[in-house]
């Protein structure tokens, strides 16, 4: 059996580790860029003539991009799998997906109206979904299950480090077209250490599975009855994000329209920053205490109820001070909740040979947010309520995911 598919026992050092996580931190860059800024300015150019309000455009423009990737990541993932080249099965789609999402991004500079941005988001979540499958899928490859949390931590320390980034990035470059090739040039650059300093594991041809489009098209279909541990898993991520994504999505137009800031875009980098820091303080201590403890589940459903009773605050209280406060207490459990439901994930995979694909599925609970957050949250704030319902729901979205974590059974 080739070493890709063995279960990995030796530990990975700090500089794989870092190398991976610059590789997160860059393709999340080339997502958060545009999500927490520049798509939002562009809907707003486009939005005149179009018979949409820019909070409706934005909605469908990142709906549809949403689409796309939820086909994409499992879709990569599973290719990746089988992937026998000799660079491996994972960095050929790390690189090819990083260069397909930088040369997206600069589509999406040049786009002059509705359609070529709707086009470049598509092709933007497409290719960038490719490089991630491969990256996350790195992390049951290579990590053992005592070090999945530290490294879950690191990984998700990442991901919120790429999203400052990519908001700075979009708001220091002066223009929506030099945000976008900022984002792009960082994309595109940050994956380059770790596929040209660590090789990756190779999979010999023997181990491939023989070709066939209905058992590969089958195989994304992980029965809840069969891996109930895994369905569940899945479900509590989705909820979760999903919350947490009905806060972030209309941040801008919240700061601008509901509390009068005098500079939106400013605070949306200030509440990033404070979100950050104290993400950063609590993401890679949660993932390294719950390996030493040997347990997951009571990080996952703790750091789920902090976050929906923060997001129940900012329901009932509605000023800027409130949003730093919100901001703090999301952060702190966001970070557990993204090393530690990370390693829990990886505990419940049903077979080392599809763990790029069954990841993608997994990852799916990221992206399906995505859809079914601006359907839920455009109608919510221009004709149910507004954003004191909106934020109401996406607390009790939240706490439903936190609650059904204790459904998982095989998981201390």
């Amino acid at each position: 059996m080739s070493t890709a598919l063995s279960e990995p026992v030796d530990r990975v050092g700090k500089g794989w580790t870092a190398s991976l996580s610059l590789a997160n931190v860059a393709i999340w860059v080339g997502w958060y860029g545009p999500l927490q800024i520049l798509l939002a300015r562009q809907a707003e150019d486009f939005a005149p003539g179009t018979g949409m309000s820019k909070e409706t455009l934005l909605a469908w423009v990142t709906g549809v991009g949403a689409v796309v990737s939820l086909a994409a990541n499992p879709f990569f993932g599973a290719l990746s799998d089988r992937t026998t080249a000799r660079w491996g099965r994972r960095s050929p789609w790390i690189v090819a997906g990083a260069a397909g999402g930088a040369l997206s991004l600069l589509v999406l500079a040049g786009a002059g109206g509705l359609w070529v941005m709707t086009l470049g988001w598509c092709l933007v979540q497409l290719t960038l979904n490719a490089a991630f499958a491969a990256v996350t899928a790195a992390v049951p490859d290579r990590v053992p299950r005592l070090q999945r949390g530290a490294v879950g931590g690191w990984i998700g320390a990442a991901q919120i480090l790429g999203a400052v980034v990519g908001t700075g990035l979009a708001t220091a470059a002066g223009g929506i077209a030099a945000g976008y090739a900022a984002c792009a040039v960082f994309t595109l650059a940050g994956v380059l250490p770790y596929v040209l300093r660590h090789r990756d594991l190779t999979l010999a041809a023997t181990d491939r599975p023989a070709w066939s489009w209905r058992s590969f098209a089958r195989g994304f279909w992980i029965g809840p009855r069969r891996h109930p541990d895994f369905a569940w898993a899945w479900l509590t991520r989705f909820l979760i994000n999903l919350s947490n994504a009905l806060v972030i999505l209309y941040l801008l137009y919240y700061l601008r329209d509901r509390l009068h800031h005098d500079d939106p875009e400013q605070g949306v980098l200030i509440l990033t920053a404070v979100d950050s820091v104290a993400l950063l303080a609590t993401v890679v201590v949660g993932g390294i205490w719950s390996d030493r403890v040997g347990r997951r589940k009571p990080f996952v459903r703790w750091s789920g109820v902090l976050m929906a009773l923060a997001t129940a605050l900012l329901a009932g209280w509605q000023t800027w001070p409130s949003a730093i406060v919100v901001a703090a207490l999301l952060g702190v459990g966001l970070g557990v909740f993204m090393s530690v439901d990370f390693a829990l994930m990886t505990d419940v995979l049903p077979k080392a040979s599809d763990r790029g694909k069954d990841l993608g599925v997994i990852n799916v609970a990221n992206a399906l947010p995505q859809v079914a957050a601006p359907a839920l949250a455009a109608p919510i704030v221009t004709h149910l309520g507004g954003y004191r319902v909106l934020y109401g729901v996406a607390a009790v979205v939240g706490l439903a995911g936190a609650v059904l974590v204790g459904r998982i059974r095989g998981v201390e």
